[in-house]
């Protein structure tokens, strides 16, 4: 069973990268803090340091006047019921740490 952090928060990240190396590169950056979902979507459980950090590594790597980054924030209980279609894979289940 996979014990999640109560200091983390599940982020689902959607990006619109206008360049391709720009993209390749964000992609490698968001790799690392989460798991992608989609092809420009990725899911993330991150503490509020891990996505600053996310945030600082991510804003380097964007071009504001042709990039866009999306930050979406889930609490638990809407995590809980996030619905695949078609089930592609079993989300972790969620396990409050006492």
């Amino acid at each position: 069973m996979k014990r999640i952090n109560k200091n983390k928060k599940f982020w689902v990240i959607a990006y619109d990268i206008t360049d391709d190396l720009r993209r390749s590169r964000l992609v490698k950056v968001i790799e690392k803090f989460g798991v992608r979902v989609n092809y420009s979507v990725f899911e993330c459980m991150l503490t509020d340091v891990q996505l600053c950090k996310l945030q600082e590594k991510v804003d380097k790597l964007i071009l504001p006047s042709e990039d866009n980054v999306i930050y979406y924030p889930l609490c638990l209980e809407c995590y809980s019921k996030i619905i695949y279609s078609p089930a592609r894979y079993v989300k972790p289940r969620v396990v409050t740490v006492v």
